[in-house]
């Protein structure tokens, strides 16, 4: 069975996608040049222009995509730790011991 590329995958492709055109339309820029075409290089310049604005806006949608997504799951699970320890305190005292002991006798090996 085929499997679902996740969103992060797709979303990924795009990005490098993206910026495998930006390259693309700055490597023209960069030959135009060369040629010293004044129609080509403003048209060239216009095309480069767009397409970094395009770039960089997709960029900054992911980066606050990611920063809340990250945030709002952080916050969710640290909800559900506090549940928890108040719904079982000794448990949660009986865990914290636990790890200490085990964290203790790690670095008193050395």
């Amino acid at each position: 069975m085929a499997k679902k590329p996740s969103d992060r995958q797709v979303q990924t492709e795009q990005l490098q996608d993206d910026l495998r055109h930006l390259s693309d339309t700055v490597e023209e820029l960069v030959n135009a040049t060369a040629k010293d075409a004044s129609s080509e290089m403003r048209d060239l310049r216009e095309r480069a222009e767009q397409r970094l604005k395009d770039t960089r806006a997709r960029v900054e949608a992911r980066g606050e995509q990611l920063y809340t997504g990250t945030r709002d799951s952080l916050t969710q699970q640290a909800d559900c730790c506090d549940r928890y320890v108040r719904d079982n305190p000794w448990t949660s005292v009986g865990i914290g011991a636990a790890a200490g002991v085990v964290v203790g006798l790690l670095l008193g090996r050395r």
